[in-house]
């Protein structure tokens, strides 16, 4: 198995969940994940936000807003809906995903929460139907104003992993509260909850980026990342507060604490410019991580090879 620095696009064709994960953690720290919506006009209509992404440097692409019984990607045309995931794998040379949303109806609002179609929010029927689209992996999380909690995060990894099988990749966890009362800030996760998500099935657990979210420090990011570690799972810290549209300073910041609490990959969200981080963020970002030989290969590499 290649570690995911020397992947090009026929390895990503090619590869399983399991495979893939194995290909994460072989890269010792140096995986980058933006994240787009796919459900707005693109920052430069001409290109889809996941080329873009693609083109400044991120390793995978994770689609925000898709409905995966309406499947479509704003910039992207194509005839038959069903060919819209495979078509926009084709187009970028990268494996990609899809946010899905645990919704707790049960929730203890800390705000006045939206209510999401049923193509978003996690469920057996949502799983099978990513599943048969082609997406390579799905993300387990929740948007602002969702009502998306940590317990029944948990029970959508078991559904997850029953519906889909056992070679699809697994990231869940919150980058922000989604809305919940009591699972905000330093409280947005326990190390129960951690270990719960592993035991479910879950194969990167997604947590706050030092910095990003109040009293998450690079030494409380470190000891959740060493836990996530300890129990076998790969650990992914995720900038998704809107500091994706920060400055350059302020990303290379996020991104150097990152690396120090020992991430194998991060995130980079979708609220830059139009549905996407700020390109150059994306590229900034790579660099710290894993300097500019990488970045630059990352960027330039064909989608042929």
């Amino acid at each position: 198995m290649k570690r995911l620095l020397d992947c090009t696009a026929s390895d990503f064709r090619n590869m399983t969940g399991k495979e893939l994960k194995q290909s994460i953690k072989a890269a010792e720290g140096r995986v980058l994940l933006a994240e787009v919506i796919s459900a707005c006009t693109p920052l430069y209509p001409a290109v889809t936000n996941a080329e873009m992404a693609a083109a400044f440097g991120a390793d995978l692409i994770l689609l925000n807003f898709f409905d995966v019984f309406h499947p479509a990607v704003e910039g992207l045309s194509v005839e038959d809906p069903d060919q819209v995931v495979t078509t926009l794998k084709a187009y970028t040379g990268r494996p990609i995903g899809l946010n899905l949303e645990p919704v707790d109806l049960q929730a203890k609002q800390a705000e006045e929460l939206v209510t999401l179609p049923q193509g978003r929010i996690a469920s057996e029927a949502t799983f099978r139907e990513a599943k048969r689209l082609g997406f390579d992996f799905v993300c387990l999380t929740g948007n602002p104003k969702t009502g998306v909690t940590n317990a029944e995060i948990a029970k959508a990894i078991r559904t997850a992993r029953q519906s889909m099988g056992e070679e699809t990749l697994i990231i869940a966890g919150k980058m922000h509260g989604a809305g919940v009362e009591g699972e905000a800030g330093e409280e947005i996760v326990g190390e129960s909850d951690i270990v719960r998500f592993i035991e479910a099935g879950a194969d990167v657990i997604l947590l706050p980026s030092p910095g990003t979210i109040p009293g998450i420090t690079l030494e409380a990011s470190k000891r959740l990342v060493n836990l996530v570690r300890k129990h076998g799972a790969l650990s992914l810290l995720a900038t998704g507060t809107s500091q994706e549209g920060a400055d350059e300073a302020t990303i290379r910041q996020i991104a150097l604490f990152s690396k120090m609490a020992g991430a194998d990959m991060y995130h980079i969200g979708d609220a830059g410019v139009a549905g996407m981080a700020i390109p150059e963020n994306i590229m900034q970002y790579s660099i710290v991580i894993r300097g500019k030989r990488h970045t630059y290969v990352r960027m330039a590499a064909s989608i042929l090879r």
